[in-house]
């Protein structure tokens, strides 16, 4: 990452918010690339303390074997280990996490411990009725996973993968039309208290994620060099 922007001397927070197939996990390896910055999921972090065997990991297995949920308190202890890492002094952008009210004041006190505070929390806009049709048209090949689209993208010969031949394709379950709205619904639900409680703390940025991939990267990219830009 020699040729990444330089950022502020404390390591950078960003907070990524979007439903699913906004584009959240394309953008992020962008915005990774581009400044030097890592990408933390809550479901990559639980499972690499689980494996790394820290005293969080630990306290998550037990949980998890067991069937419950993780409380709120073991991700943020396995998050302050996370952010004590070599990897992370350029900086995380948090995708998951948090999830609710409860969770960002969790977050804030936390950064309040480390020195650090979020530099901006980016929700990706996206329309509801385009995106049911984004997500619910999507298949793979079977084969090599090859991405195809029911309007978008489709191969050449109908049911053969453009890429490897095979004549095996798959749709996900949850990629349903009925499904997708449902996710939508109930994301729109658990986010809109986020979006007022980072708008409140002036660092919440919009993205319209409908447009072009490269033009929601520049956008993206953008409000980082503005948001972690030295004092």
């Amino acid at each position: 990452m020699d040729g990444a922007p330089a950022i502020e001397t404390s390591p950078a927070v960003l907070i990524l918010l979007g439903p699913p197939g906004a584009g959240k996990g394309t953008q992020a390896r962008l915005l990774e690339e581009e400044f030097g910055l890592v990408q933390l999921s809550t479901g990559d972090l639980l499972r690499a303390a689980v494996a790394a065997g820290t005293d969080a990991g630990k306290a998550a297995k037990a949980v998890m074997e067991a069937g419950d949920l993780v409380s709120d308190d073991i991700v943020i202890a396995i998050l302050r280990d996370r952010l004590g890492d070599a990897d992370v002094q350029r900086g995380v952008i948090l995708d998951g996490f948090p999830r609710t009210t409860v969770q960002a004041s969790a977050l804030d006190a936390l950064l309040l411990e480390t020195g650090q505070k979020i530099n901006a929390a980016i929700s990706l806009e996206v329309d509801d009725g385009e995106m049911v049709t984004r997500i619910s048209g999507r298949y793979t090949c079977g084969g090599c996973g090859e991405g195809y689209h029911d309007t978008f993208k489709q191969p050449e010969t109908a049911g053969t993968c453009d890429k490897c031949g095979a004549a095996d394709m798959k749709r996900r379950a949850d990629d349903k039309a009925e499904t997708v709205g449902q996710r939508l619904q109930a994301y729109h639900a658990q986010t809109a208290p986020l979006i007022s409680y980072y708008d409140g703390k002036g660092v919440l940025q919009s993205v319209d994620a409908m447009g072009n991939i490269h033009n929601i990267a520049a956008a993206l990219a953008q409000i980082v060099r503005d948001a972690t830009r030295p004092n």
